[in-house]
């Protein structure tokens, strides 16, 4: 799903524009057709949707290469698109079937593709960081030039080991980019409501990591930031710090109905800033693609989604005997 680097003289290229444009909206029709069926009792335990926060995720999955790996949180679905997982198989393990990536014993939150290199989906706070950091190490140790995307939210980043793993990173000179996605609310709480000096990005300065502050609602502007992280890590100068400023538009989960907010708020960010439309704005203004062009990606997309969803539907829940494993492991004698 990676794009075509803009250049300065030509900026994005219709391609560059078109398949961010494409990739955006599979996420936003998945995560809307998720909703869809959560509503509908297909989906068990928790869900928590990625609408809003597309540029993130598609904007740094065009600066990666062939080999470098991602690890996130249980806000997750959008990553595993944009990195390339089916969607077929990520709608089946979502309604806890036997199609999904994890045989449908993961569910939303604990989802893996080792094949995409993408290592979750991980439902405790946090703690995909530590993981994260074991994963460059590890690429750092085989010298493979590789890059790992350690994605984790604002309320993530005031957990003791997020601050441990920047220690040991810096530390080794590890090749990973912290991606802090802050969508501006803590679960219920307002980051507003918290302390924010320094900035979540500044506090790598303690550890000796470089980093900056990314508007997540411009998919370009995160394509650009990813290049220079990844430059940064490619060159063996260790991790980097990438606070991504977005805005999800729904709850903390499907059972959060987020009465801490107004709907003024949220119409104001999606009537002003919404990702997917301002690259839809760029498309249509450099003439780029018509209006019947975007009607019918938007078809096709839908298609995808709905056939997922069918996938997802008609595909057997696991036998009861294969409940109990992939528990423990034997070790080694």
């Amino acid at each position: 799903m990676a794009a075509r680097k803009a250049t300065a003289q030509t900026g994005p290229s219709a391609e560059t524009l078109t398949t961010f444009y494409r990739d955006m909206l599979l996420i936003r029709r998945f995560e809307e057709k998720a909703g869809q069926l959560y509503g509908m009792g297909l989906i068990g335990g928790f869900c928590h949707l990625y609408i809003g926060q597309e540029a993130v995720v598609v904007g740094l999955e065009a600066a990666a290469r062939e080999g470098d790996k991602r690890i996130t949180s249980y806000r997750d679905h959008g990553h595993m698109l944009a990195c390339g997982m089916n969607p077929d198989n990520i709608m089946a393990e979502l309604t806890g079937r036997t199609g999904g990536y994890s045989g449908g014993k993961g569910g939303s939150m604990h989802m893996f593709s080792k094949e995409n290199n993408f290592y979750g989906g991980h439902g405790i706070v946090g703690a995909q960081v530590p993981i994260g950091a074991g994963l460059a190490f590890a690429d750092k140790y085989r010298g493979n030039g590789n890059v790992t995307f350690v994605y984790f939210g604002d309320g993530a980043a005031n957990q003791g080991q997020v601050y441990e793993t920047y220690n040991m990173a810096r530390l080794w000179t590890l090749p990973v980019i912290f991606v802090i996605e802050n969508n501006q609310y803590v679960a219920g709480n307002s980051v507003t409501r918290s302390p924010q000096l320094p900035a979540l990005w500044e506090r790598g300065a303690a550890f000796g990591i470089k980093g900056e502050e990314v508007d997540g609602m411009d998919v370009l502007a995160v394509q650009a930031a990813g290049e220079k992280a990844v430059a940064h890590c490619r060159a063996g100068r260790g991790p980097y710090i990438l606070e991504v400023r977005t805005y999800r538009y729904r709850g903390h989960s499907m059972s959060d109905p987020a009465k801490y907010r107004t709907r003024e708020e949220v119409q104001k960010m999606r009537s002003e800033r919404d990702p997917i439309d301002h690259v839809r704005d760029l498309l249509l203004s450099g003439r780029h693609a018509s209006e019947e062009d975007l009607k019918a990606i938007d078809k096709e997309i839908k298609g995808i989604v709905n056939a997922a969803a069918e996938f997802a539907r008609t595909s057997p829940e696991p036998e009861r005997a294969v409940l109990t494993t992939d528990i423990t492991a034997d070790a080694p004698a």
